[in-house]
């Protein structure tokens, strides 16, 4: 019998600049690389030779880039990342650029109703948390076979990780909520896999700060 275990390293991106606290989804928003000694642990513990990936969403593609460059001078970097769209954050649709006050003045029904059902509310235009968690749990099954054995570093967001993390334990969307994902954070999974068949998932690490090595796999 004879396994394949494709190791996962979801890093969320770097503190988004929000001063208003405004909901931003999938709305591109600037981030503070400052935290040099961040990503140099980071560059520390990632693999060598992994497979690097990253959203469209600049936050993501900035954040892996202040990791690359925070490489060790004698050694290569990683190949540029590829941004896959499936792994974007959960589109907030009309209530992108939108403080909660704002919302709450608005739309106070509907503001009501997404605190009540978080995981399935769709708001107007957008995704509920489901929609994102069934869309990046596709891709994950999707690039573990397409990359089957590898290791593959993700710099991505909150919700896909949050996603993630339901796909590997089996638990509801509601459940996945309750994961803390923090910025510049590392999460591992492993999807093990025999022949053809789907996957079987291992977490070995949630929200792991900076430079934090997860158990060996």
């Amino acid at each position: 019998m004879s396994f394949t275990t494709t190791r996962w390293w979801l890093v969320r991106h770097a503190p988004v600049i929000n001063p208003e606290g405004r909901i931003y989804g999938q709305g591109d928003i600037d981030v503070d690389l400052g935290n040099r000694a961040a990503f140099l642990a980071l560059a520390t513990v990632l693999p060598r030779r992994a497979v690097w990936l990253t959203t469209p969403l600049a936050r993501t593609g900035r954040t892996a880039q202040a990791i690359r460059e925070a490489w060790h001078p004698d050694e290569t970097p990683p190949d540029p990342p590829v941004p896959v769209g499936d792994l974007v954050e959960q589109h907030f649709g009309a209530w992108q650029g939108l403080t909660h006050d704002e919302l709450n003045a608005r739309q106070p029904r509907a503001a009501q109703r997404f605190w009540i059902a978080p995981a399935t509310e769709r708001p107007p235009g957008g995704e509920s948390f489901a929609d994102m968690a069934a869309r990046v749990g596709a891709a994950l099954l999707r690039l573990s076979a397409e990359h089957a054995g590898r290791d593959v570093v993700c710099v991505t967001h909150g919700g896909p990780v949050r996603a993630a993390l339901r796909l590997a334990l089996g638990v509801d969307v509601e459940a996945a909520l309750r994961f803390r994902i923090d910025t510049l954070s590392l999460t591992r999974i492993d999807a093990i896999a025999e022949g053809g068949a789907p996957p079987v998932w291992r977490v070995d690490g949630v929200n792991l700060p900076p430079g934090a090595v997860p158990p060996s796999s």
